[in-house]
């Protein structure tokens, strides 16, 4: 028998849905769950040495650049998470908008993205532990051509097995550590900048020089930034897990579109103030260590290795419930996916634990497929930045997914927002700002992909396949995976009898879009 309806649950039944999860999520959680996955301390620490590499301080320009692109998407998505806070967003959003084999891409494209994802950000463990402590150098020295990338994978190991047990025993759980983990990071932010204003060295304009790097791109500073750009693109992502959280949410037709708002903007915000006190507190651009570490190296060289150290160990918290963050997005993208019947054992994969009210086997087996895309390479010295590019390009596809077919309904009318006192809506803005949101994700996503020997092959063996690995992937898992769907799963589809609010056919809303 289904579960009463609220208010709450007036947007998912209208998928075909009933609630089969318990809300009790407040306001903040979601909020922490946003900002956990962008996690400033982790992306703009983890990749700050690749952006100093390639761009020099002055790639520091491409945080309010990404911003201002992500702050598009995000507008979009706060539209949509104030009518459809639901589990899954992007797959129910893309499914919604642009029927059922758009939303179906787009799930998967995301749910592929997310297990990435995990995978990569993990690894960042690697850039932060062993400063903190060198026995957390397990393998080697460090000065082994593979040290760092077989130490990176057993230590990522360690924190993927964390996070999976913690989503298993129940989202309580995970928001009582998200949350906690968060509040921690903010404040360490907060101090963060505050101790690196204090022992400044350099002036602001230290941000104008480009440390000669456009000499390795034939004099264009332009073809550098590019590149160096991908260390903010890393970061400023993930934004929408306030509204996949929505059906174990309280109000989140409200809470939702302002916690995916002000995710993104505080972490803009405390990132690029970090980013630029710590290009000002930069003693030396030459230095091989700032090359190999980053700003974690300006924190140690610029504060001393005690106060460095409790910076990092702040780092080390953020990481981890940024992975937490981001398992926790997966399984609920597994989740929507499984109970429309739109991926192989479903009705398994479906299933809510009555003891933990989660959805448990997709915890452990994103865990295990996310340690498994690490053991396969373990060998790889290059793992972390491919790994990261892979992880994004998927991430900028699936939000593409949404936007285009938003912006299709847009031009031919069919998408209003609710109406209602205290729902976010766009009004006339709607239009350009979607409008803008789609270039600058087309943008992006040719930049991600494009195939740079730096980004995708830095270090010898040299291969083509190397290189061309972000098409070469990128273009299997959609192929691959739609030709799957198309051929055996499409058949399947439908709303399992277990989540299927009563009046609803098998199908529910599925084969109904806005396009």
């Amino acid at each position: 028998m289904s579960a009463p309806t609220t208010n709450h649950d007036a947007g998912l039944n209208e998928f075909g849905y009933t609630n089969k999860l318990k809300r009790s999520l407040g306001s903040f959680h979601t909020f922490a769950a946003g900002i956990s996955y962008i996690s400033v301390l982790t992306g703009a620490f983890q990749l700050s040495y690749f952006g100093i590499g390639f761009g020099g301080p002055a790639y520091v320009w491409s945080w309010p650049i990404v911003f201002l692109g992500q702050l598009l998407v995000a507008l979009s998505f706060a539209e949509l998470a104030s009518r459809y806070p639901i589990a899954g967003s992007i797959y129910n959003w893309a499914k919604k908008l642009g029927g059922p084999h758009v939303g179906w891409l787009a799930g998967w494209m995301m749910l592929l993205a997310s297990i990435v994802s995990i995978s990569a950000t993990a690894l960042a463990y690697q850039n932060t532990l062993p400063q903190i402590w060198s026995g957390f150098q397990l393998i080697g020295d460090g000065s082994g051509a593979t040290d760092s990338a077989v130490n990176a994978v057993l230590l990522a190991l360690v924190l993927i097995l964390f996070t999976t047990l913690v989503n298993a025993y129940g989202v309580k759980l995970m928001a009582q550590i998200n949350s906690t983990g968060v509040f921690i990071e903010l404040a360490a932010a907060v101090l963060l900048i505050i101790a690196l204003a204090l022992v400044v060295v350099n002036p602001p304009t230290v941000i104008l020089d480009t440390n000669g790097t456009e000499a390795a791109y034939g004099g264009s500073y332009l073809s550098a930034f590019l590149v160096a750009g991908i260390a903010s693109s890393y970061v400023m992502y993930g934004f929408d897990t306030a509204a996949s959280l929505g059906e174990e949410s309280i109000d989140p037709h409200k809470n939702a579109p302002r916690a995916i708002l002000r995710a993104l903007i505080a972490s803009f915000i405390l990132g690029g103030l970090i980013l630029l006190f710590g290009m000002m507190a930069t003693r030396d651009f030459s230095s091989p260590e700032l090359a190999e570490s980053g700003l974690q190296f300006v924190l140690s060289d610029a504060l001393g290795p005690f106060v460095g150290r409790l910076f990092l160990l702040a780092i080390f918290v953020a990481i981890t419930v940024c992975v937490l963050a981001v398992h926790t997005a997966a399984i609920r993208i597994m989740f929507a996916m499984a109970r429309d019947n739109a991926l192989p054992a479903g009705k398994l994969l479906a299933r809510v634990s009555p003891r933990f009210q989660t959805p448990v086997l997709p915890a452990v087996f994103i865990g295990v497929v996310a340690i498994v895309l690490l053991l396969v390479n373990i060998g790889q010295p290059q793992i972390f930045t491919a790994i990261t590019s892979l992880a994004i390009i998927l991430i900028y596809i699936s939000y593409l997914l949404v936007t285009v077919p938003m912006l299709v309904a847009r031009l031919r009318g069919k998408w209003k927002p609710v109406k209602e006192e205290g729902r976010f809506s766009l009004g006339k803005l709607g239009l350009p700002i979607n409008v803008l949101a789609v270039l600058w994700g087309l943008g992006m996503t040719i930049n991600l992909a494009w195939p740079r020997t730096e980004v995708y092959n830095a270090e010898p063996p040299y291969h083509w396949y190397l290189q061309y690995s972000s098409v070469l992937f990128v273009g299997i898992a959609a192929v691959g995976g739609f030709a799957y769907y198309w051929f055996v799963q499409r058949h399947k589809v439908g709303v399992l009898s277990d989540h299927k609010v009563v009046g609803k056919d098998a199908s529910g809303d599925e084969n109904t879009s806005l396009v």
